[in-house]
């Protein structure tokens, strides 16, 4: 299985909400209560948008890649009261 690896962007909305959208992937928007609730449905929409482009396009937008993932730095957010 082969990994799709693109970029995505995370902002809090005002309302509390946070959402994902990617100009890697143009239609991807997500919205969840967390980050890791906004970050899963993200992935499924991008899943689902991704397997639309190759079925009705038969290619991917030219910013996806097809590549496994050696190493990756990601900012975690910690909460500390």
């Amino acid at each position: 299985m082969n990994e799709i690896v693109f970029s995505v962007h995370l902002e809090k909305l005002p309302e509390g909400y946070y959402l994902a959208t990617s100009h890697d992937l143009p239609g991807l928007v997500a919205q969840g209560r967390t980050i890791n609730e906004t970050l899963e449905i993200a992935r499924d929409v991008a899943k689902k948008l991704i397997e639309s482009y190759l079925q009705h396009e038969g290619k991917l937008p030219a910013k996806i890649k097809n590549k496994v993932i050696k190493s990756i730095d990601i900012p975690l957010a910690v909460g500390v009261s």
